[in-house]
């Protein structure tokens, strides 16, 4: 017999892009977890949505920085290859506790640079969704992507 497992595609979405009913599940996760909500039903009601919509996504959304605590990210960054660029992301990342485990950056070309680098985010003090943020208000800094998490 063939083992056949789900295919899981995973998506990063900023929060304006995440229907309503997902944040809400999000909000009813936390309200059970903090104690707010002693039963799904109370969570649901709290929250504006049904039992069955919650119990439908509740293993399909999390809030990206909590999953991503103590686990291993890897970004592409395009920057402007400028002195102290480089520099000046690593410390954001310094900033945000994260443990730098590979870096690569090209070779610029028109003058831009693309870096690739993998972080580990420690449980205890590490947060992605602060650390993603320092990087991209960097002044030459065009864009972020995250590659995977794992």
């Amino acid at each position: 017999m063939q083992d056949r497992k789900e295919k899981k595609n995973y998506y990063v979405l900023r929060e304006r892009a995440v229907p309503e009913v997902l944040l809400k599940v999000v909000e009813a996760k936390k309200l059970l977890d903090s104690g707010k909500a002693a039963t799904v039903q109370e969570a649901a009601d709290q929250t504006g949505i049904s039992r069955s919509s919650f119990y439908k996504y509740k293993e399909d959304i999390f809030p990206f920085h909590e999953e991503s605590r103590g686990k291993t990210i890897t970004f592409v960054i395009q920057m402007d290859d400028e002195p102290g660029l480089l520099s000046g992301v690593l410390k954001s990342i310094a900033g945000c506790h994260g443990n730098i485990l590979t870096i690569h950056q090209s070779i610029p070309i028109n003058g831009v640079a693309t870096l690739t680098i993998s972080v580990e985010i420690l449980p205890s003090c590490g947060d992605a969704q602060s650390m993603i943020e320092e990087i991209e208000k960097q002044r030459g800094v065009h864009f972020l992507n995250m590659l995977g998490s794992g």
